[in-house]
């Protein structure tokens, strides 16, 4: 039987919450059990298991990543689009380190083309027709942007830009600046 109040968008929160407190890779339904101080089974009726858990936590943070990055990118076009829509990623990773690294969690083909995932591949690409690139160019440059961006926040969040100047915020702005100069001149084959 199910606890009283418990539900799985209740629990796919709480789970994302400890996330961010305790990493990612650290949630399970034991622990989320331990969070309410109730006994394990009590969850199955909500959540299958832990990697059902994982997998909504993973859904809830691409929509609300997608749901940032959109509200970003409005009335945007150009340099402009492309540096809000890279400080909505960086600054979601900033404010949700566990939900940011459950974004990055391998979906099944099925789970994840019912995702927000689908958001964030249109919003990319949105911004790049500002830059007239063609197929398979943008591919290249959807693939780059993800990789430079969650590369530098990766980074970021390790402390990797903390022991030396320039400030982290400074190279930032440089790379964005690089990028949006290399997408301008994108070199054709």
């Amino acid at each position: 039987m199910a606890r009283a109040g418990l539900t799985t968008e209740l629990l796919t929160r709480a789970g994302a919450e400890l996330a961010d407190e305790v990493g990612f890779d650290q949630v399970t339904v034991s622990a989320l059990a331990r969070r309410f101080d109730v006994k394990v089974a009590s969850l199955y009726s909500h959540v299958r298991n832990s990697q059902d858990l994982r997998t909504r936590i993973a859904l809830l943070a691409l929509e609300e990543m997608a749901d940032r990055a959109a509200d970003a990118l409005a009335g945007r076009a150009g340099k402009d689009a492309l540096t809000a829509f890279a400080g909505a990623y960086r600054d979601y990773a900033r404010e949700h380190p566990g939900r940011y690294a459950a974004a990055q969690l391998r979906l099944d083909p099925e789970t994840a083309a019912a995702s927000a995932g689908i958001r964030h591949a249109a919003m990319t690409r949105a911004i790049l027709r500002g830059y007239d690139l063609a197929e398979p160019d943008q591919t290249h440059a959807v693939r780059m942007l993800g990789s430079v961006f969650h590369g530098y926040v990766g980074l970021e969040l390790a402390g990797g830009f903390s022991h030396s100047a320039p400030d982290s915020e400074e190279s930032w702005s440089r790379i964005l600046d690089a990028l949006d100069t290399l997408l301008r001149d994108w070199p054709t084959a």
